[in-house]
């Protein structure tokens, strides 16, 4: 199939890049992504986004492709935008894989995202958004500790172990990083206590849950949080340090286990999701699941915990990639707009 590949413009891997040189290179996962799927024996087109859409069709065009594989995070510089991109190909009649743009919409927005599962009784922690520019005033309601994270970026940007605050002195510092560093509107949530868990899932309709995903922290000292800060995420050294790694959550019991899979599932279909996605969640020793997020279009390079998990379950990397290609194809945005 002829499939064109939506990439960054920063982020176009060069043709004669060889593996040994992409293990640290932040195109690493558009590197994989393309890689496969030219093994595979798919004509690959890579076309760099970067704040217009005539590339994408001019290459529409031109290059007629069957499918758009969809790897972008961002148009312009804006991490929401993304969404529209999509649209664009929806408009378009593109198929495309990946998240719709309506699911995009919502759940790039940690706030509508929480409001939206409240509504559909799905626990998660309190919260409240504080907008740029606005007096930061704690409601009532919201009890320490708090941890404070940009209300829109992913990736876990702007979040380290200052995030997690224990008085208003430091709830106010922290609000106005947010708003001065990364730009955006802060929100703020309850600290829970507990496991760090992802699920990944896969579908439109009929959908697959993976293996319960953990994030470890071995080597953290006792007033550390356990938190996936910016560094846990993307600095080996420190992962390395202290004993940070993720795996397969062995240890659950059968019922937690199935619980834990039906309110992914319930996550995935209350924000419209489609194609691929991960939920973020905290289980608390008592057995309490809170859904801390949904990220739509996760980080899928060969060795991330997205294909890890799905590796677990007898689906091969090759494998994946054609999987979401397929779901890809099947997907009719018209019917549920």
């Amino acid at each position: 199939m002829r499939v064109l590949a939506l990439l960054h413009k920063h982020l176009v891997p060069p043709d004669e890049a060889e593996i040994e040189e992409c293990a640290k290179a932040p195109w690493k996962m558009e590197y994989d992504v393309v890689r496969a799927l030219r093994d595979m024996g798919h004509e690959v087109l890579c076309i760099g986004v970067d704040a217009e859409l005539a590339p994408i069709r001019n290459a529409m065009a031109e290059f007629h492709p069957h499918i758009a594989f969809n790897l972008l995070e961002a148009f312009n510089n804006v991490a929401t935008w993304d969404q529209n991109v999509v649209a664009y190909l929806e408009l378009c009649r593109m198929a495309y894989t990946g998240c719709n743009s309506r699911g995009l919409l919502l759940a790039r927005d940690k706030a509508i995202t929480k409001q939206l599962l409240t509504y559909h009784r799905i626990a998660i922690a309190d919260f409240a958004v504080f907008p740029v520019g606005r007096v930061v005033r704690r409601p009532k309601r919201l009890r320490f500790p708090l941890i404070v994270k940009s209300a829109t970026l992913d990736a876990s940007i702007g979040i380290s172990q200052a995030s997690v605050v224990d008085d208003e002195a430091r709830l106010q510092e922290r609000v106005l990083f947010i708003h001065d560093s990364i730009g955006t509107d802060a929100i703020v949530e309850r600290y829970i206590e507990g496991r760090e868990l992802y699920v990944g899932i896969l579908g439109n309709q009929r959908l697959q849950a993976l293996p319960t995903w953990e994030l470890s922290f071995h080597n953290l000292s006792e007033e550390s949080r356990k938190i996936a800060t910016e560094r846990v995420k993307w600095s080996l050294t420190y992962q390395k340090k202290h004993g940070i790694e993720s795996d397969e959550a062995t240890d659950l019991d059968p019922a937690t286990s199935q619980r834990i899979r039906d309110v992914c599932k319930r996550v995935y279909r209350s924000l419209l999701l489609n194609g691929y996605a991960r939920i973020d969640l905290r289980l608390t020793a008592s057995g309490q699941i809170f859904v801390m997020e949904a990220n739509p279009n996760p980080q899928l390079s060969r060795d991330e915990d997205f294909a890890k998990s799905a590796a677990r379950t007898g689906i091969g990397y090759d494998a994946l990639l054609q999987r979401i290609l397929n779901l890809g194809f099947r997907w009719r945005p018209e019917r549920f707009g």
